[in-house]
Formats: C-alpha cells, sequence, structure tokens
C-alpha cells in the first residue's frame, strides 16, 4: 500500500508565498517522477511542475519564475515553494508519483490541499 500525504495548503493574501509538501509512503522500492497538479473550481486539473528522479524540472509557463519544485529523494518527498501568489492561482494542488512498488510501477496521488489566495 502505498500513500501520498499533502501539506501546506491555506489561505494567503496576493503576493504571498507557500510550501506545499508530499511524503509518499509504504511500501515501495523506487520514486520516479513526482509532481504538482492543481485544479480550480470549475475547470479541469492541470500541470503545475514536474520533476525526474535526476531532478530534471517542468513548469507550467502560468508559475514560470514564481514555483519551485524540488525533491529529497531519501525522504520519497517532494515539495512545491509558490512565490508571489496571485488570485488565479487559488486551486486545490495534488501530489503526484510514479513509482516502483510492490506491485510494479504505477502512478499515485494526494488526497490534495487547498491553497486560496484572497485578499
Amino acid at each position: 500500500q502505498v500513500q501520498l500525504v499533502e501539506s501546506g495548503g491555506g489561505l494567503v493574501l496576493p503576493g504571498g508565498s507557500l510550501r506545499l509538501d508530499c511524503a509518499a509512503s509504504g511500501s515501495i522500492v523506487s520514486v520516479n517522477a513526482m509532481g504538482w497538479y492543481r485544479q480550480a473550481p470549475g475547470k479541469q486539473r492541470e500541470l503545475v511542475a514536474t520533476i525526474s528522479s535526476g531532478r530534471i524540472t517542468n513548469y507550467a509557463d502560468s508559475v514560470k519564475g514564481r514555483f519551485t519544485i524540488s525533491r529529497a529523494n531519501a525522504k520519497n518527498t517532494v515539495y512545491l515553494q509558490i512565490n508571489s501568489l496571485k488570485p488565479e492561482d487559488t486551486a486545490v494542488y495534488y501530489c503526484h508519483a510514479n513509482l516502483w512498488g510492490v506491485a510494479g510501477v504505477a502512478d499515485y496521488w494526494g488526497q490534495g490541499t487547498q491553497v486560496t489566495v484572497s485578499s
């Protein structure tokens, strides 16, 4: 059994910062790519940022220069540092991991953490 547990969401003023954490736990052999996605009300889930096991990163154009993804391989944890928040960043943020478990390679998702940017 594999779980992804996110933390760090909340209510932030425009221009503020947050850091989201996501830890993978359970019967894990190794973790491949990890990433963050978000879903705003009435919209489809969209990619925010991904990071490979070799720490190659990819960002959505809308967050480049403001968001930074990183990971701690020894902890099976991925982070998302969010700066210069805008109201349009308001969404539920989901952690994703593609990893080797006892059943083979599979994709896993966290339960989501709410980020609300409002004055």
